[in-house]
């Protein structure tokens, strides 16, 4: 019998109000491509992570050919043999190829780098993906998808055991990908194992031998891809009651005027030809798999990434009017993925944070200056109304929970009172009770007849909440689905095809 390369037995992690991983145990053998699939937060890079010695266990041990090992930092899974081709790609933009593809790793002759030996293994390594960059070119100027071949030939380079690829087709052209599966083709020959992750079912079927599916931290089946069907890949991913999804879903109501209409919207190598209608009091959602352009047309839509093509026509008072671009933030209230990062200024109180996206209604009719009674006021209402817990509004946001820093950034657009709300992850890392509240919410400002869009990674909240769906992937919108929809369905049209 084969003696797996890897074997993790018993596997855990925990990170603050989230258990990432529970008891997983996989196995990865010489010269077999092992895929692993689940939807945005199943585990899958937080093993990874652990594997390549970013991140440590609370539990569990990690074998190499049947040999305890620890893994504490990079250096550590390089020492190992293990490589990584990671999706978010780390290259240093300003340096050349040979400086990415070496830089951990330079040959040298009495201590001095020995750079034409560099040049030399960089460029056997590109020739192996059909590449002919000269090792000198800097990272700037090639494109996305010749970038993310460089970091592939990075990872090849060496004496690699085990090469794990996150998402590696993201920004790959087709005969670029085509190069790439090639190139597994190889690399099992020479009895290298693989770790291929990805969203676009249909690969994995190309390229794969044995499939593990993650759900919620933990290792929920898999077997040898030759005796599974499309839909049980679906089925491992989502779980198969469907039954859940519909529990608590918000009722349909008849939506009112047309406020929102985007036509073309399109950026060169993230968004493609994006058409949708939004209406007053509709929620509308936007489901996709990690890398499916979600949050890049949410910071297209407000004004924050630039466009090179396309129109948003909002209806104001009764008149469509084509807006500017960089106008677009007037009409949106914006939660965004990150709210500590992007949405909330952490040393402020937890007023001024309220007051920030319309200082104008709160300027004094006396003085040019900031009318602090008013402020106090209308941040106390939306307090109470919100029932944000405080100490007083003096209070620093960033001591706040979770949860009452989301109610924050809710109050301060109500104060402003937008005609669209555009919510990325509105309730991630919430706690159960603080996501019924924020849903609860925009359920009431739908039923105000506000407009919102929701993008959420979870799809049983999304279903829940929303009243129509857009599937996007890379960059596209690739189906449209009312209320009655299923999980199934929007994750089929998400990964892409209809395989058997």
């Amino acid at each position: 019998m084969i003696e797996p390369f890897l074997r993790t037995i018993g596997i855990s992690k925990s990170f603050p109000g989230v258990q990432a991983l529970k008891n997983v145990s996989i196995e990865a053998f010489p010269g077999e491509v092992l895929c692993i699939v689940g939807i945005n937060g199943a585990g899958k890079t937080t093993l990874m992570n652990i594997l390549g010695g970013i991140v440590q266990a609370d539990e569990g041990e990690i074998y190499i050919e049947g040999i305890p090992v620890e893994i504490s930092n990079p250096l550590g899974a390089e020492k190992y043999g293990i490589a990584f081709v990671h999706q978010e790609m780390g290259l240093f933009p300003t340096m050349s190829i040979v400086d990415n593809m070496c830089i951990s790793s330079f040959p040298n002759k009495l201590g001095i780098i020995d750079y034409k030996l560099a040049e030399e293994r960089c460029e056997s390594t590109l020739k192996r993906l059909r590449c002919d960059f000269h090792p000198r070119t800097k990272i700037h100027d090639l494109s996305p998808g010749d970038q993310q071949i460089v970091e592939i030939a990075r990872a090849l380079l060496g004496e690699r055991r085990l090469i794990i690829f996150d998402e590696p087709t993201s920004s790959l052209s087709s005969r670029e990908k085509t190069c790439l599966f090639e190139v597994l083709t190889l690399l099992k020959k020479e009895g290298i194992s693989i770790i291929f992750i990805t969203h676009l079912l249909h690969e994995i079927f190309e390229v794969g031998d044995r499939l593990i599916a993650f759900r919620n931290g933990e290792v929920v089946g898999g077997g040898m891809i030759k005796n599974i069907t499309y839909k049980d890949v679906i089925s491992l991913m989502i779980g198969t009651k469907e039954t859940s999804s519909f529990f608590g879903r918000r009722t349909p109501k008849v939506v009112g005027d047309l406020i929102l209409e985007v036509e073309n919207l399109s950026r060169r190598g993230v968004l493609y030809n994006i058409n949708f209608t939004l209406h007053k009091g509709e929620v509308l959602g936007i489901w996709g798999l990690l890398g499916s352009g979600r949050t890049e047309l949410e910071r297209a839509l407000v004004g924050l990434d630039p466009i090179d093509k396309g129109r948003i026509k909002i209806n104001h008072n009764g008149i469509v009017k084509t807006i500017r671009h960089r106008d677009a933030k007037k009409w949106f209230g914006i939660i965004t993925e990150n709210r500590r990062k992007d949405g909330l200024l952490l040393p402020m109180s937890v007023k001024t944070n309220i007051s920030l996206a319309d200082l104008r209604k709160l300027i004094s009719r006396v003085w040019p200056l900031i009318d602090t009674k008013l402020e106090t006021e209308l941040s106390k209402k939306l307090v109470n109304r919100l029932d944000i817990k405080i100490t007083s509004l003096e209070q620093q946001v960033a001591t706040l929970s979770g949860g009452n820093q989301q109610k924050v950034i809710l109050a301060r657009w109500l104060l402003s009172n937008p005609p669209i709300y555009i919510m990325d992850e509105p309730t991630r890392g919430l706690s159960v009770e603080a996501k019924s509240e924020v849903d609860r919410i925009i359920g009431e400002l739908a039923e105000s007849g506000a407009a919102i869009l929701v993008i959420s990674s979870d799809i049983d909240e999304l279903i829940n909440l929303s009243s129509r769906y857009l599937v996007m992937r890379r960059g596209r919108i690739v189906a449209e689905f009312q209320a009655q929809a299923s999980k199934s369905d929007l994750m089929a049209a998400a990964a892409g095809g209809n395989h058997e």
